[in-house]
């Protein structure tokens, strides 16, 4: 049989198919380009998602020993010539506090990760300092019903504080004997003796910073609630301010300080507990002689010393800059 020719479209109907077909190809590739594209936005946002992830432990940790190691220099040059012994530990946030909502600001100052010291193990003359370990140990005799707040020890133990009044703590020394006290700062972990008859009254400032760690921690002897808020206030609110509560103003306006100073001779001592109104804490102690200091002259120096301290450590910029 002779073979049938397809039959043959019309040149209307070709462009039509043809048109159609241009249509599709057309679809197909904006399509892939499309998603090629999105692909494209998506690598390029990338880095800048990883930007804003909360810092790693790892990233934390070296930001930590950084800060940590600015301190301890600047530290180790405070007490290059032997005439100042020094202590820093951070107590971490409170609970509660403005900065106990950030995690990263909970984790970057956890208590001790930014402690550090100089020259803090040598005796130094106690001045009044030491009227914080006749607190303890008053503390101490009344948790074992050895000891009786009648009003007049009330009002000694006050003027003790407060005013740094010598008669109310000279009496208990004289009454409960230097052997018996300097027994009960040994078994607390701290310099000892500290008393010795004729002898000024020596500490250092690790022993200092302990108590005060005992005393933020409320841990015995300070583990009466009352007892233990009582000091704080009493401390709040001792009269001689020039030192460590001076320059934490001056770094952090609202800072509060509860501390306790000494001065003797050339000797000028500052130990406290400071809270920023952040509610970051910390504690430091500082013990100066020498430079020919008299009276309060050493304590414009200490306030220096605290407000460096303060800035460096609790400059906000180093939680932001994790964050």
């Amino acid at each position: 049989m002779p073979m049938k020719h397809a039959k043959r479209l019309p040149l209307k109907d070709l462009l039509v198919k043809y048109r159609i077909v241009v249509m599709i190809g057309a679809i197909v590739v904006l399509g892939f380009t499309g998603i090629f594209s999105v692909q494209a936005r998506q690598k390029q946002a990338t880095p800048h998602v990883q930007a804003d992830k909360p810092a790693t432990s790892r990233q934390i940790s070296a930001q930590q020993r950084h800060v940590k190691r600015q301190l301890h220099t600047y530290f180790k040059k405070l007490t290059a010539d032997g005439t100042t012994s020094i202590t820093f530990y951070n107590l971490g946030v409170t609970k509660g506090s403005q900065s106990a909502k950030s995690a990263v600001a909970n984790r970057f100052y956890k208590s001790g990760k930014l402690a550090t010291s100089a020259n803090a193990h040598t005796p130094e003359v106690t001045a009044s300092t030491y009227k914080i370990y006749i607190a303890a140990y008053l503390f101490h005799l009344s948790s074992q019903q050895a000891y009786t707040w009648t009003p007049t020890n009330q009002d000694g133990f006050h003027r003790m504080i407060v005013n740094s009044d010598n008669d109310f703590p000279e009496g208990i020394l004289d009454t409960y004997g230097l052997a018996g006290i300097n027994e009960f700062l040994s078994s607390e972990g701290l310099y000892a003796p500290t008393f010795v008859m004729n002898q000024e009254s020596m500490t250092t400032a690790a022993s200092l910073q302990k108590m005060l760690l005992k005393l933020a921690r409320a841990d015995a002897p300070f583990n009466n609630a009352h007892n233990r808020q009582w000091l704080l206030s009493l401390m709040k609110q001792q009269v001689y301010r020039d030192g460590i509560p001076a320059g934490a103003a001056a770094a952090t306006k609202g800072t509060l300080v509860a501390d306790k100073v000494g001065w003797l001779a050339d000797t000028n001592n500052d130990a406290g507990i400071v809270t920023l109104p952040n509610g970051q804490r910390y504690v430091l102690v500082i013990m100066t002689h020498g430079h020919g200091q008299t009276g309060f002259t050493g304590f414009p120096r200490m306030a220096k010393i605290t407000k460096h301290v303060q800035k460096l450590v609790y400059n906000p910029q180093l939680v932001k800059n994790l964050e």
